[in-house]
C-alpha cells in the first residue's frame, strides 16, 4: 500500500508540475526493443499523453545494434504504443566519425573488454533480409519519415528556439553532425541530457570506457565542448540504481504487450537465474533526471573531456574540478546518485500503464 501511494503521489507530482508548457524532447537512441532505449519510450510515451513531455520525434543511430535493426525496432514500438502518428522515427548515422568496426576485433585483443561489448561492431552489417522482427512482428503502419535525423534535429531546434532538449542515450553521432553542420544551432538548443561516460570507476565495454561513449568518442567530445546546458547520467550512479526483482514482478504482473516484453527479456532470464539479482535501467534514468532534476541527489558539476587517443583509454571520460588552461572544456552536470526508492515507482508506474495509448480526448 505504501509504495502504491507513493507512485500514486509521483505521478500526481508529475502531472501538477507542468504549470507551464510541456518540455519539448527529441529522444536519441541506439534503439533496442525490451533493453533501456526502449524501456525509455514506453515511460516517455506515457509521458506525453500525460501532458509532462512533448515528444517531438525519435531519431535513432548505430550503436547497440545497427541501424537498419534498431529502426525496424524503433518503429515497431511507436506502432505498440499508438503514438505512430504523433512521433515519428528518423534514421541517423550508421556509422560513427571516426571509429571504425573493423577496429573491434583488434581493440578487444590489445585492450579488454567489459561485460557490454556486444554492440552493433561485434555483428555483420544486416541487410533487409537479415532483419529480425520484434516478438510481436514488424510494424505495419508506421513508416521510417523521410527526412534525415540530423536535418530533423536541426530544423526542430531552429524552429522552437531555446525550447527543445536533447534527451541522448545512445553514441552522439547525430547530434555531433548537426552542431557541425549547422552551428547556428548550438545557443537554440535549451539542454543536453546524456547516458554515458564513467568518470570515477571504470568502463562497462572497455576497462576506460562506457559503452555509448566509446562507440563514438569523437563524436561525444565535439558535443560536450559546445557551451550549452549539459548534464550526464554515468556509470557512476546507474551502477548503483538498479533494479530488483520485486520492482520487476510489479511489471511482469500485468496484462498486456510491455508486461509481455518483460516476461521474454533479457532482464527475466537474469531473475531466473538469480532471483537475488539486480539489473540495470542506465537509460531511464536519464529520461527521469530530464522530466525532473530533483531524483538525483548528488550533482557535481565538473569540466569534462574524452580521450580520442586509439589506445587503452579510448573513450575514457574525464572530469576536472578546475577550469583547463585551453578554456575548450565545458562544466557538465555530472549525476552521482539518485532518490532510488522514489525513481523506481516512477518506473513501475510509467511501464504498468496501458498500451497502447488512447489519444487524448
Amino acid at each position: 500500500m505504501q509504495r502504491w501511494i507513493a507512485a500514486a503521489v509521483a505521478a500526481w507530482a508529475l502531472a501538477a508540475a507542468p504549470a507551464v508548457a510541456a518540455e519539448k524532447i527529441i529522444l536519441d537512441t541506439d534503439f533496442s526493443t525490451a533493453g533501456d532505449d526502449g524501456q525509455v519510450l514506453i515511460m516517455a510515451a506515457q509521458l506525453d499523453h500525460q501532458g509532462v513531455i512533448d515528444l517531438l520525434g525519435v531519431t535513432v543511430v548505430t550503436g547497440n545494434n545497427w541501424l537498419k535493426q534498431e529502426v525496424a525496432d524503433a518503429l515497431r514500438a511507436v506502432e505498440r504504443l499508438g503514438i505512430e502518428d504523433k512521433v515519428g522515427v528518423y534514421a541517423g548515422a550508421n556509422l560513427p566519425l571516426v571509429h571504425d568496426p573493423e577496429s573491434f576485433e583488434s581493440e578487444r585483443a590489445l585492450y579488454g573488454f567489459g561485460e557490454s561489448y556486444k554492440t552493433a561492431f561485434h555483428r555483420p552489417q544486416p541487410a533487409d533480409a537479415d532483419l529480425v522482427a520484434p516478438p510481436d512482428g514488424f510494424a505495419t503502419k508506421a513508416k521510417l519519415r523521410d527526412q534525415d535525423a540530423v536535418d530533423f534535429i536541426v530544423d526542430t531546434v531552429k524552429a522552437n528556439p531555446h525550447e527543445v532538449s536533447l534527451l541522448v542515450i545512445g553514441p552522439a553521432t547525430n547530434i555531433a553532425l548537426a552542431v557541425r553542420k549547422n552551428p547556428e544551432i548550438v545557443p537554440l538548443i535549451k539542454r543536453i541530457v546524456y547516458m554515458a561516460g564513467a568518470v570515477d570507476i571504470r568502463g562497462n565495454t572497455t576497462p576506460a570506457a562506457e559503452m555509448n561513449v566509446w562507440i563514438d568518442p569523437e563524436a561525444t567530445r565535439i558535443v560536450m565542448r559546445e557551451p550549452i546546458d549539459q548534464a550526464i547520467i554515468p556509470l557512476d550512479v546507474t551502477d548503483i540504481t538498479q533494479l530488483s526483482k520485486t520492482d520487476f514482478d510489479r511489471i511482469v504482473a500485468g496484462d498486456g504487450p510491455i508486461p509481455a516484453l518483460f516476461k521474454d527479456s533479457w532482464m527475466a532470464k537474469a531473475y531466473a537465474r538469480d532471483a537475488a539479482a539486480t539489473v540495470n535501467v542506465f537509460d531511464t534514468l536519464a529520461l527521469a533526471y530530464l522530466v525532473d532534476p530533483s531524483y538525483a541527489t548528488e550533482v557535481e558539476e565538473l569540466y569534462l573531456d574524452v580521450d580520442i587517443a586509439f589506445g587503452p583509454g579510448y573513450g575514457r571520460t574525464f572530469g576536472y574540478w578546475q577550469e583547463q588552461p585551453t578554456r575548450l572544456l565545458q562544466k557538465v552536470k555530472v549525476v552521482k546518485q539518485f532518490d532510488n526508492r522514489r525513481f523506481f515507482d516512477l518506473y513501475v508506474d510509467l511501464m504498468t500503464r496501458p498500451v497502447p495509448i488512447k489519444p487524448a480526448t
